[in-house]
């Protein structure tokens, strides 16, 4: 389900947030911490990723993952387009919140969608209409905020703190409603739908830091 083009690329968001997270670390001498946090934050960006694509299956689309990029106003009136700032920030959050442990910035992957090419001919029986609707990306986006937030209480309650507050983290940057995040998609696609999830992240927040 992942493409060629998507491997590098997530392998490096793996790679940037997992040595985010691990500054924050004492790993003289300890490499089973470094593949303990490579290993959890593997799969919570994975295990997201995957849910997105299998529910956008379902809904006869299409989604590839790439990396959230914006345009960085430079002196002289220039600009530079395409700045990686999913990879960026990571890193600069850590230096910022270095004393917070692993709570570093993890909104760095967004998705573009596509029908797939026999959408409109199975729902409509021509090919009329083939987009995908703003609710459609909600559901999508709102799919990866869920299940982070079911493996949160899953790790929680199995005894994996590290895993529950990775997964809670990455709810919680994604949720933001901010560019190309999954939380834009979600409060367009269905306001009340984004109010819901954006609630049991705060109070998933909250619990993740208080308390886990």
């Amino acid at each position: 389900m992942i493409t060629k083009r998507e491997i590098p690329i997530i392998a490096l968001i793996i790679a940037v947030i997992s040595f985010s997270v691990a500054l924050s670390s004492d790993l003289i001498g300890n490499w089973m911490i470094i593949f303990t946090i490579l290993a959890t934050v593997s799969l919570v960006i994975l295990l997201n990723v995957f849910t997105k694509k299998i529910i956008a299956y379902f809904l006869d689309s299409e989604i590839e993952m790439k990396i959230w990029e914006t345009t960085l106003p430079l002196p002289f009136g220039k600009k530079l387009r395409n700045f990686p700032l999913g990879g960026a920030l990571p890193l600069l959050s850590k230096i910022v919140l270095f004393p917070f442990k692993s709570f570093v910035w993890m909104g760095s992957l967004v998705f573009d969608v596509k029908p797939r090419t026999f959408r409109a001919a199975k729902r409509f029986g021509l090919y009329t209409f083939s987009d995908v609707t703003e609710y459609h990306l909600g559901l999508i986006a709102a799919s990866g905020i869920l299940i982070n937030l079911i493996l949160s209480a899953i790790g929680y309650f199995a005894g994996f703190p590290l895993f529950a507050r990775l997964n809670m983290y990455y709810a919680f940057f994604n949720i933001l409603p901010l560019s190309e995040l999954d939380g834009n998609k979600i409060f367009f696609g269905s306001k009340i739908m984004w109010s819901f999830l954006a609630s049991l992240v705060l109070i998933g927040m909250l619990f993740a830091i208080f308390i886990v």
